[in-house]
Parts: structure tokens; sequence; C-alpha cells
């Protein structure tokens, strides 16, 4: 395939799209294609037609055509039947596309690899979750289903792994070294620049998280640690960003700890760009992730992050120098990483926050990812795996 020429690329995802309230995997999608498009390529996402989600049959989002395949609403039956339905619109469409990039590696992405070598369509299969290498179809701990379906699973052009962790995995599964490319997530750098903060005097310090108030995100830990570390004191403000199952009850927590003045909840909020220009560092305590886009924001505005040692963070957040890494679930690791937060003046903050843009500007940049998207498409093969730098 020539490098240099125009791309028919189908994106395939298993979720909505448009998300109706954001999400990772499709803030991705749209991040792409976006940026393919401006490039000449031309970009089709194709989706099941979910019940909650939009009905058309097709449409265009941010400029991309949208296909929506319908199937019933029946347990097991209606799987079946998407699976069937994928099949045929990947052979009646063969020649219209040159490669099918599958967002999550699930029953979807099996498809796809069991008919694109037939169909001569080139499949790359994204693994943006660790959840994807855990129970699923994929991981190790998918039960003898999973082990079956390994011989399918290579069959796949190449593997998109948006962590170090992630690509010795797939390795680690079988699947061949110079198929498995580690090409992280992509951040707008023009949406989330870094923006002047001038502190007005005696101004509090504001440490934000930005995500679903879920299970994974591990904030119960996360307020626990706030509370000794910080308790009511007025010079230091915790803000949480996003809606969940676990919201309810962290707010009880945070009364029962006696923080309530330092610690705000400030609910969903579709663009957080704004809002992180009155932030100074970001956290994600995450107990698993694959590469949270949240932490490529917080970066690329120009902001430290405390994270958890989990896939993505360890690639990018360096200890001292983009910011404070604790092993997940350690409470103590975070109380740490919040006393050494609390003690570095605003000059140190600011040099942690450029060395935290420099490094999402090298490793995430939209254009850099693309270009290396770009170059996995075209090739049938490539000499040699793809290592992603340490931030």
């Amino acid at each position: 395939m020539n490098p240099s020429r125009r791309l028919r690329i189908l994106m395939v995802l298993e979720s909505e799209f448009p998300a109706s309230r954001g999400g990772g995997t499709e803030s991705q999608m749209r991040t792409l294609g976006e940026a393919l498009r401006r490039r000449g390529h031309r970009v089709t996402v194709l989706t099941p037609r979910l019940r909650d989600g939009a009905q058309a049959r097709a449409g265009r989002h941010f400029g991309l055509a949208v296909g929506r395949l319908a199937y019933p609403q029946v347990r097991f039956l209606g799987g079946l039947v998407m699976l069937a339905r994928l099949a045929v619109f990947l052979h009646q469409h063969r020649r219209r596309y040159d490669v099918a990039h599958v967002h999550i590696a699930h029953h979807l992405a099996l498809v796809c690899c069991l008919l694109g070598p037939a169909l001569g369509l080139r499949t790359v299969v994204k693994v943006a979750g660790s959840w994807e290498l855990a129970g699923g179809l994929l991981g190790r701990d998918g039960g003898a289903l999973a082990h079956v379906l390994r011989p399918l699973w290579r069959r796949a052009d190449a593997w998109q792994a948006v962590s170090t962790r992630i690509a010795a995995t797939l390795v680690g599964l079988g699947m061949a070294r110079e198929r498995v490319h580690a090409i992280p997530n992509a951040v707008d750098l023009a949406r989330y620049a870094v923006r002047p903060r001038p502190r007005a005097a005696g101004a509090p310090r504001v440490l934000a998280f930005v995500g679903r108030l879920a299970p994974e995100k591990d904030l119960s830990s996360l307020v626990h640690a706030w509370a000794q570390v910080f308790g009511e004191r007025s010079d230091r403000h915790l803000w949480l960003v996003g809606s969940g199952s676990e919201g309810a009850g962290l707010q009880r927590r945070v009364v029962e700890l006696g923080c309530t003045a330092s610690v705000r909840f400030l609910g969903h909020h579709d663009d957080v760009a704004d809002l992180l220009a009155e932030v100074d560092a970001g956290v994600l305590p995450s107990l698993m992730e694959g590469l949270s886009n949240t932490l490529l924001e917080f970066m690329a505005c120009g902001l430290p992050v405390l994270a958890s040692r989990v896939s993505g963070s360890e690639d990018l957040v360096q200890p001292g120098q983009t910011g404070w890494l604790h092993e997940p679930g350690d409470v103590e690791g975070l109380v740490a990483a919040l006393r050494a937060f609390d003690a570095i003046d605003a000059a140190e903050l600011a040099r942690m926050g450029r060395n935290a843009r420099a490094a999402v500007e090298r490793h995430a940049a939209t254009d850099h990812v693309i270009d290396r998207l770009l170059a996995v498409y075209a090739a049938p093969t490539v000499i040699g795996s793809d290592a992603m730098e340490a931030g």
C-alpha cells in the first residue's frame, strides 16, 4: 500500500458514536478521524445501532461519515446477528476500504480478523484498556474460549497498544512482535493549551480529578489520603470533576472525614479545558487504565500529575520531573505524593508542568500519533517493533 496516497479507513467501534456523555475511546475516534480527514484521508465510523443511542442508519458527525448496524435487542441472538451483519458489510464493501481500524479488541474485532485477510482488508486492532487483557476474549483470564480464539487474533495485520505494558502483554500472548506497535492515544495540543495561571495572594492551590466517579478510579483512597494530609485546610482544594456510581458514597465519606471545606464535587463537564486553567496539578489514582485521556489532557495543560503506577501513566509520569507515582490502592503512597505536592514551591510546580507539556508534545501530539498510525496502515509488514519512550 502506497503510504503517500489517500487512504480509505473504516473505524469500527462497539459503543455509541458520538457518545452522549463523552467516553475515552469515542473521544479518541473523533480526534483521530478529524485529523485524518484534514490530511485528505476518507474516514467512516461503523458502530452497532444501540437501543439508547442514535437510531439513524447513517449520518455525519464532526465531518465523519457514521454507519450503524441494526440488530435485534435480544440477548445472545442479537449478538450473533450483529456479528453476521458486520461480516456481510465487510464483504459487500470490501473494495471501498483499505484498512479497518477496530478500536476495541472484542467481538467485532474478531470478525475483522477472520475476514480481513480473505477480503484484502488490512486489519489493525487497538487495545486501549487493561480489561481487554484481563477477562475478555483476548486475555489470559478469558478461559477456554480465549485460548481457542487466540489463533484468530493472530490474523490481525497489526496491533495498536496504547502503552508499553499493553504492548509487552500482547507479545506475551503470542502476537508477533513486529506487528505490535506501542502508539499512545492522541491529545489535541491546541485544545488543551498551557494557559497563564496568575495566582492572587492567598489563593488556594488546586488539585483536580477528572473522570467517572467509578470504583476502578479508587477515589475512596484519594479522599482518605486527602483527609490525612489536608483535612480542612483552606489553602488546598481538591476538585472532583465528573459523575458516576460512586458519587453519593464519596460525598458521604467526605462529610465523615471532615474535609467538606476543601473538597468540591463539580459534576460532569463536557469540556474541561477552561476549568483546567484554574488547576495546579492533576490526580489519577486509578486501579487500572490503558492510557488515560485525562492524564494526557492534564499534561497538555502544563500540569504535573499525581498518578498510580498503572498502564500508560507509568510511561509518561516521571517522579520529580512530570509528577509523582504511587502503587495502585496504596493510601500511604498517595499520602506521600500529596505531601510532596504540598511541599514544593510555585517555581518548582511550574517547572514540572513545563516538563509534562514537553512529554506529551514528544509522545502524544495528534500529528505525531497520526504519522505513526499512517505508517502502520500503509505497510503490509513492518520490520522491528515500536517502543514507546518514557515521558
